[in-house]
Protein backbone atom coordinates (compact mmCIF):
# COMPACT_ATOMS: atom_id res chain seq x y z
CA UNK A 1 0.00 0.00 0.00
CA UNK A 2 1.11 3.42 -0.84
CA UNK A 3 0.84 6.66 0.87
CA UNK A 4 -0.64 9.56 -0.82
CA UNK A 5 -2.02 13.33 -0.20
CA UNK A 6 -4.96 15.49 -1.75
CA UNK A 7 -2.70 18.66 -2.57
CA UNK A 8 -4.91 20.84 -0.68
CA UNK A 9 -3.44 20.03 2.72
CA UNK A 10 0.07 19.92 1.72
CA UNK A 11 1.74 23.71 1.89
CA UNK A 12 3.91 25.21 -0.49
CA UNK A 13 3.72 28.20 -3.22
CA UNK A 14 4.41 25.41 -6.02
CA UNK A 15 3.34 21.99 -6.85
CA UNK A 16 6.86 21.13 -7.26
CA UNK A 17 7.35 22.61 -4.06
CA UNK A 18 4.98 20.63 -2.28
CA UNK A 19 5.80 17.13 -4.52
CA UNK A 20 9.42 17.69 -2.73
CA UNK A 21 7.25 18.32 0.96
CA UNK A 22 5.32 14.68 0.49
CA UNK A 23 8.74 12.83 -1.02
CA UNK A 24 10.36 14.22 1.94
CA UNK A 25 7.80 13.28 4.37
CA UNK A 26 7.18 9.37 3.21
CA UNK A 27 4.33 9.70 0.43
CA UNK A 28 4.60 8.08 -2.96
CA UNK A 29 1.56 9.73 -4.49
CA UNK A 30 -0.65 12.61 -4.60
CA UNK A 31 -4.45 13.14 -5.27
CA UNK A 32 -5.85 16.28 -7.19
CA UNK A 33 -9.41 18.15 -7.15
CA UNK A 34 -10.87 17.78 -10.41
CA UNK A 35 -12.04 21.50 -10.96
CA UNK A 36 -9.90 23.78 -13.08
CA UNK A 37 -7.42 20.38 -13.40
CA UNK A 38 -7.70 20.15 -17.41
CA UNK A 39 -5.85 23.43 -17.40
CA UNK A 40 -3.02 22.51 -15.32
CA UNK A 41 -2.32 19.12 -17.48
CA UNK A 42 0.94 20.44 -18.52
CA UNK A 43 1.96 21.66 -15.29
CA UNK A 44 1.07 18.49 -13.48
CA UNK A 45 3.18 16.21 -16.09
CA UNK A 46 5.73 18.73 -15.77
CA UNK A 47 6.18 18.57 -12.42
CA UNK A 48 5.44 14.85 -11.80
CA UNK A 49 8.58 14.20 -14.28
CA UNK A 50 10.94 15.44 -11.86
CA UNK A 51 9.79 13.71 -8.79
CA UNK A 52 9.38 10.43 -7.26
CA UNK A 53 5.74 11.07 -6.10
CA UNK A 54 3.21 10.38 -8.55
CA UNK A 55 -0.58 11.11 -9.22
CA UNK A 56 -3.04 9.13 -7.15
CA UNK A 57 -6.67 10.07 -7.86
CA UNK A 58 -8.56 12.56 -9.30
CA UNK A 59 -11.15 13.79 -6.53
CA UNK A 60 -14.18 14.48 -7.93
CA UNK A 61 -14.76 18.38 -9.37
CA UNK A 62 -17.29 17.79 -12.18
CA UNK A 63 -20.59 19.72 -12.29
CA UNK A 64 -24.02 18.82 -12.59
CA UNK A 65 -25.44 15.35 -11.20
CA UNK A 66 -25.87 11.69 -12.61
CA UNK A 67 -28.57 11.10 -10.47
CA UNK A 68 -30.61 14.43 -11.25
CA UNK A 69 -33.91 15.05 -12.37
CA UNK A 70 -32.44 17.29 -14.55
CA UNK A 71 -31.07 15.80 -18.07
CA UNK A 72 -29.18 18.94 -18.76
CA UNK A 73 -27.60 18.41 -15.00
CA UNK A 74 -27.10 14.86 -15.97
CA UNK A 75 -25.50 15.76 -18.99
CA UNK A 76 -23.61 18.24 -17.63
CA UNK A 77 -22.06 15.63 -15.13
CA UNK A 78 -21.31 12.55 -18.05
CA UNK A 79 -19.54 15.61 -20.12
CA UNK A 80 -17.27 16.49 -17.17
CA UNK A 81 -16.77 13.04 -16.03
CA UNK A 82 -15.85 11.85 -19.35
CA UNK A 83 -12.78 15.16 -20.03
CA UNK A 84 -11.82 14.21 -16.19
CA UNK A 85 -10.78 10.29 -17.11
CA UNK A 86 -9.25 11.38 -19.91
CA UNK A 87 -7.15 14.21 -17.51
CA UNK A 88 -6.54 11.02 -15.36
CA UNK A 89 -5.44 8.72 -17.96
CA UNK A 90 -2.77 11.79 -19.08
CA UNK A 91 -1.43 12.36 -15.53
CA UNK A 92 -0.97 8.54 -14.99
CA UNK A 93 -3.49 8.71 -11.72
CA UNK A 94 -5.48 5.38 -10.82
CA UNK A 95 -9.11 7.05 -11.74
CA UNK A 96 -11.52 9.40 -11.52
CA UNK A 97 -13.48 9.33 -7.86
CA UNK A 98 -17.65 9.63 -8.37
CA UNK A 99 -19.87 10.46 -6.14
CA UNK A 100 -23.47 9.79 -7.68
CA UNK A 101 -25.72 12.09 -5.82
CA UNK A 102 -25.21 14.28 -2.74
CA UNK A 103 -28.43 15.16 -0.11
CA UNK A 104 -31.76 13.93 -0.86
CA UNK A 105 -33.37 12.04 -3.93
CA UNK A 106 -34.03 14.52 -6.91
CA UNK A 107 -36.03 11.69 -8.56
CA UNK A 108 -39.44 11.09 -8.28
CA UNK A 109 -41.49 8.79 -6.04
CA UNK A 110 -42.98 6.11 -7.77
CA UNK A 111 -44.60 3.92 -5.57
CA UNK A 112 -45.83 1.28 -6.59
CA UNK A 113 -44.00 1.18 -9.89
CA UNK A 114 -40.56 1.96 -8.34
CA UNK A 115 -39.24 4.06 -5.30
CA UNK A 116 -36.63 6.68 -6.13
CA UNK A 117 -33.70 4.90 -5.09
CA UNK A 118 -34.74 1.47 -7.99
CA UNK A 119 -34.62 4.22 -9.87
CA UNK A 120 -31.40 5.88 -9.29
CA UNK A 121 -30.20 2.32 -8.99
CA UNK A 122 -31.13 1.83 -13.10
CA UNK A 123 -30.64 4.65 -14.11
CA UNK A 124 -26.83 4.75 -12.28
CA UNK A 125 -26.62 1.95 -14.16
CA UNK A 126 -27.07 3.25 -17.55
CA UNK A 127 -25.03 5.97 -17.43
CA UNK A 128 -22.29 4.08 -16.13
CA UNK A 129 -22.40 1.83 -19.36
CA UNK A 130 -21.57 4.77 -21.49
CA UNK A 131 -18.99 6.33 -18.83
CA UNK A 132 -17.03 3.07 -18.82
CA UNK A 133 -16.59 2.91 -22.36
CA UNK A 134 -14.45 6.02 -21.65
CA UNK A 135 -12.68 5.35 -19.35
CA UNK A 136 -11.48 2.02 -20.58
CA UNK A 137 -10.14 4.22 -23.91
CA UNK A 138 -9.22 7.24 -21.97
CA UNK A 139 -6.93 3.85 -19.37
CA UNK A 140 -8.52 5.55 -16.16
CA UNK A 141 -10.85 4.04 -13.67
CA UNK A 142 -14.14 5.42 -12.43
CA UNK A 143 -14.28 5.48 -8.49
CA UNK A 144 -17.26 5.14 -6.99
CA UNK A 145 -17.62 6.39 -3.48
CA UNK A 146 -20.12 5.29 -0.56
CA UNK A 147 -20.57 8.76 1.30
CA UNK A 148 -22.79 8.68 5.19
CA UNK A 149 -25.74 9.30 6.10
CA UNK A 150 -25.13 13.10 6.72
CA UNK A 151 -23.99 13.66 2.78
CA UNK A 152 -26.02 11.36 0.56
CA UNK A 153 -29.25 9.07 0.76
CA UNK A 154 -27.45 6.66 -1.65
CA UNK A 155 -24.02 4.48 -1.92
CA UNK A 156 -23.72 4.38 2.03
CA UNK A 157 -21.76 1.36 2.11
CA UNK A 158 -18.93 -0.58 0.39
CA UNK A 159 -21.60 -3.65 -0.48
CA UNK A 160 -23.84 -0.95 -2.28
CA UNK A 161 -21.20 0.33 -4.53
CA UNK A 162 -19.77 -3.43 -5.13
CA UNK A 163 -23.31 -4.65 -6.11
CA UNK A 164 -23.55 -1.96 -8.74
CA UNK A 165 -19.85 -3.42 -9.75
CA UNK A 166 -21.53 -6.74 -10.11
CA UNK A 167 -24.50 -5.88 -12.09
CA UNK A 168 -21.82 -3.77 -14.28
CA UNK A 169 -18.69 -6.18 -14.33
CA UNK A 170 -16.29 -3.80 -16.19
CA UNK A 171 -11.97 -3.52 -15.00
CA UNK A 172 -13.06 -0.28 -15.41
CA UNK A 173 -15.28 0.74 -13.41
CA UNK A 174 -14.36 0.34 -9.33
CA UNK A 175 -15.17 1.74 -6.18
CA UNK A 176 -13.44 3.27 -2.82
CA UNK A 177 -13.29 2.92 0.56
CA UNK A 178 -13.20 5.92 2.80
CA UNK A 179 -12.21 5.40 6.50
CA UNK A 180 -13.92 8.17 8.17
CA UNK A 181 -17.43 7.41 6.21
CA UNK A 182 -17.12 3.82 7.25
CA UNK A 183 -16.99 4.77 11.03
CA UNK A 184 -20.77 5.65 10.44
CA UNK A 185 -21.87 3.73 8.33
CA UNK A 186 -20.25 0.31 8.68
CA UNK A 187 -21.06 -2.53 11.57
CA UNK A 188 -17.88 -3.97 10.67
CA UNK A 189 -15.03 -2.06 8.91
CA UNK A 190 -12.39 -4.69 8.23
CA UNK A 191 -15.49 -6.91 7.08
CA UNK A 192 -16.92 -4.37 4.52
CA UNK A 193 -13.30 -4.16 3.04
CA UNK A 194 -13.07 -8.00 2.78
CA UNK A 195 -16.48 -7.78 0.99
CA UNK A 196 -15.70 -5.05 -1.67
CA UNK A 197 -12.64 -7.15 -2.50
CA UNK A 198 -11.40 -6.90 -5.55
CA UNK A 199 -13.96 -4.47 -6.43
CA UNK A 200 -11.78 -1.78 -4.24
CA UNK A 201 -9.07 0.48 -6.15
CA UNK A 202 -8.49 3.28 -3.71
CA UNK A 203 -9.07 4.41 0.21
CA UNK A 204 -9.29 7.64 1.45
CA UNK A 205 -7.18 7.94 4.75
CA UNK A 206 -9.39 10.45 7.58
CA UNK A 207 -10.15 9.54 11.33
CA UNK A 208 -12.90 9.37 13.38
CA UNK A 209 -13.47 13.23 13.73
CA UNK A 210 -12.44 13.67 9.91
CA UNK A 211 -9.10 15.20 11.15
CA UNK A 212 -5.48 13.36 10.25
CA UNK A 213 -5.05 8.91 11.17
CA UNK A 214 -4.10 9.46 14.83
CA UNK A 215 -5.81 12.31 15.68
CA UNK A 216 -8.71 10.64 16.72
CA UNK A 217 -10.16 7.14 17.85
CA UNK A 218 -10.45 5.20 14.56
CA UNK A 219 -9.11 1.41 14.55
CA UNK A 220 -6.76 1.71 11.11
CA UNK A 221 -4.17 -1.67 12.40
CA UNK A 222 -7.22 -3.90 11.47
CA UNK A 223 -8.68 -2.21 8.54
CA UNK A 224 -5.33 -2.52 6.87
CA UNK A 225 -4.87 -6.28 8.15
CA UNK A 226 -8.45 -6.61 5.70
CA UNK A 227 -6.57 -4.72 3.14
CA UNK A 228 -3.61 -7.04 2.88
CA UNK A 229 -6.43 -9.57 3.53
CA UNK A 230 -7.79 -8.98 -0.24
CA UNK A 231 -4.49 -8.16 -1.71
CA UNK A 232 -4.65 -4.16 -1.85
CA UNK A 233 -1.69 -2.91 -2.97
CA UNK A 234 -3.14 0.90 -4.22
CA UNK A 235 -2.88 4.49 -2.73
CA UNK A 236 -3.94 4.92 0.28
CA UNK A 237 -4.58 9.43 0.09
CA UNK A 238 -5.18 11.52 3.36
CA UNK A 239 -8.39 13.33 2.64
CA UNK A 240 -9.09 15.02 6.06
CA UNK A 241 -8.93 18.28 8.72
CA UNK A 242 -5.58 19.11 10.16
CA UNK A 243 -5.02 20.15 13.67
CA UNK A 244 -1.98 21.68 13.46
CA UNK A 245 0.79 22.39 11.70
CA UNK A 246 0.70 20.71 8.36
CA UNK A 247 4.98 20.74 8.16
CA UNK A 248 4.52 18.55 11.32
CA UNK A 249 1.51 17.14 11.43
CA UNK A 250 1.46 15.21 7.44
CA UNK A 251 5.11 13.98 8.39
CA UNK A 252 3.93 12.38 11.99
CA UNK A 253 0.92 11.31 10.25
CA UNK A 254 2.81 9.29 7.82
CA UNK A 255 5.25 7.52 10.44
CA UNK A 256 1.60 6.53 12.11
CA UNK A 257 0.47 5.22 8.94
CA UNK A 258 3.59 3.42 8.09
CA UNK A 259 3.87 1.55 12.07
CA UNK A 260 0.60 0.48 11.89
Amino acid sequence: MKLACQEGLVPGNSLPERLEKLAAWGYEGIEFWGGGIKERVAEIQSALKNSSIRASTICAGFRGCLLDADPIQRDLAMQDIRDLLYVAGDIGAVGLIVVPIFGSPRLPNLTPLATPEQLERELLLKLLEDLVQTAEKAGAHILLEPLNRYETHFLRRLEQAAAICDALPHPNLKLMADFFHMSIEEADIPAAIRTAGTHLAHVHLADSNRLLPGQGHTDFKSGFAALREIGYTGYMALECGIAGDPAVELPRAAAYLKAL
